[in-house]
């Protein structure tokens, strides 16, 4: 059954969509404030977030921002903001479709089916990636032989693996997986480097696919 996270401060939006979304054999959660949303999203892992921007503690994006810095779950934003910036800065921050209130209950599920679609296929292709002798599925977060990562090993693969071929800068490394005030951190990122090398690289000394760039930062080569 897929799980759906539904984040509004209405108590009429929050009743209208779990109805609806129960109906249709969808498991529905809610949640009433951003931090209650990133928290609900961390211990329940939903398949699909529908999030309100205009949320009584932060402010929606943010809790785009949020998600995004650990997650790749489809997020469909339900706003009342009708503005072009608003559906812009939501969509740049990573929401992958925006419906505006008031809003037809109809257009919306096709809406959620559309997104959770694209999702699956997302993750159908993320089921397989090809590291070496071993196959890593950041759908199922497993790698092939029964090889065991460490959470943090996981985040960082994770960001390499899902933009192949792109230089992903150290500082956002650091800022991704420890937080903002450990952008200076770069042994950190070493070590870590290191250790998924010996686990995932043919030859660690002589990587072919977790590559360094010196003094700029890391890249996934398939």
């Amino acid at each position: 059954m897929t799980r759906i996270l539904v984040v509004d401060d209405e108590p009429q939006i929050l009743r209208a969509l779990r109805i609806n979304l129960t109906a249709r054999d969808y498991e529905v959660a809610v949640a009433t404030d951003g931090a209650s949303a990133l928290r609900q999203a961390a211990e329940w892992h939903p398949d699909l977030v529908v999030l309100d921007l205009g949320l009584p503690d932060v402010d929606g994006v943010e809790v785009i921002h949020g998600l995004r810095g650990w997650t790749r779950v489809p997020i469909v934003v339900l706003s009342g903001r009708a503005g072009n910036q608003d559906k812009i800065e939501a969509l740049d921050a990573g929401a992958d479709d925006y419906v505006t209130k008031p809003f037809s209950i109809e257009e919306f599920l096709a809406r959620i089916r559309a997104v959770s679609r694209r999702a699956a296929t997302r993750d159908t292709e993320l089921a397989a990636v090809h590291l070496g002798d071993h196959t890593v599925d950041l759908v199922r977060k497993t790698v092939s032989g029964g090889l065991r990562l460490t959470p943090t090993e996981w985040h960082i693969l994770e960001i390499l693996l899902r933009n192949p071929g792109k230089l992903i800068p150290q500082r956002y490394l650091l800022a991704e997986v420890w937080g903002s005030t450990y952008v200076k951190e770069t042994h950190y990122l070493r070590q870590y480097m290191a250790q998924l090398r010996k686990k995932l690289e043919r030859d660690p000394a002589h990587p072919r696919h977790l590559i360094t760039e010196p003094g700029m930062g890391y890249r996934y080569t398939p």
